[in-house]
């Protein structure tokens, strides 16, 4: 079965170098024969003559270099979002912070919990499989905690520096003018999700994105899956400006 994994695993790395093929066979064998993703689980499986804590370093260098640049598209899309990890009876963690329990929250109201936030970047593979290029638990507790918006934009450099340019994908979450100045500063292309209550310049007035959504029609014809179904979704776009820079941006209206 052993040498079953390593075949598999020399078939998938076959384009690396050296030590990142080393590295692939010893997480795809650790991994399965430890049935844990936790490190310490998997250097124990892997009988290595090094003492366990070099070889939990080793791993864990060549899990920061992310995602192979052979694996990825000449012009990459990197995904980021934020989640959240609850943990209300956990007693040994360390500098814990107050987060939404998406479980028990709804609209009226919000409940809060003790946990962690995480801010997680992938970038989408030849194939359109997301590989995590960043992975951060975070919070505001922590003695050197700075801001969400530091930790966010670090992923971002993470992004720009492994790739050099790519289109950045993110919710309206980030609809945040920080968020446009930093992506413009590393020059990377990005589409943003938008809040209703955005304001855009356009033909010399600020206009709210909504009264440009309302006064125009989709021009191109897209197909497009939603919660498993097929949809025609209709496309325009219009050029505008953002509070926070004179740049031109397109504003990407979809309807249907």
């Amino acid at each position: 079965m052993k040498r079953e994994i390593l075949n598999f695993s020399n078939k998938i790395s076959r384009c690396l170098s050296r030590p990142a093929k080393k590295f692939a066979a010893e997480m795809t064998y650790g991994i399965l024969a430890s049935g844990s993703c936790l490190l310490t689980d998997i250097v124990d499986q892997l009988h290595e003559p090094s003492k366990k804590v070099n070889s939990v370093e080793w791993l864990t260098r060549h899990l920061k270099k992310g995602a192979p640049s052979k694996w990825v598209p000449g012009h990459p899309v990197i995904h980021i979002d934020d989640s959240d990890v609850v943990k209300p009876d956990g007693y040994k963690f360390e500098a814990p912070g107050l987060v939404r329990d998406g479980s028990k929250s709804s609209n009226p109201k919000n409940v809060y919990e003790k946990g962690f936030h995480v801010t997680e970047a992938c970038v989408l593979t030849d194939n359109n499989h997301p590989v995590s290029i960043f992975s951060r638990i975070h919070s505001s507790k922590e003695k050197n905690f700075t801001s969400v918006n530091d930790i966010t934009f670090a992923a971002m450099e993470r992004g720009a520096s492994l790739f050099g340019k790519a289109t950045f994908v993110m919710d309206r979450g980030y609809d945040d003018n920080k968020m446009f100045l930093k992506l413009d500063e590393l020059g990377q292309d990005y589409v943003i999700r938008l809040t209703a209550k955005r304001k855009l310049f356009f033909h010399g007035k600020w206009i709210p994105a909504t009264q440009l959504r309302n006064q125009r029609k989709g021009k191109i014809k897209m197909p497009l899956a939603y919660k498993g179904k097929s949809h025609d979704a209709y496309l325009s776009h219009v050029k505008v400006q953002i509070t926070a820079s004179k740049k031109d941006i397109y504003l990407i209206l979809v309807y249907g």
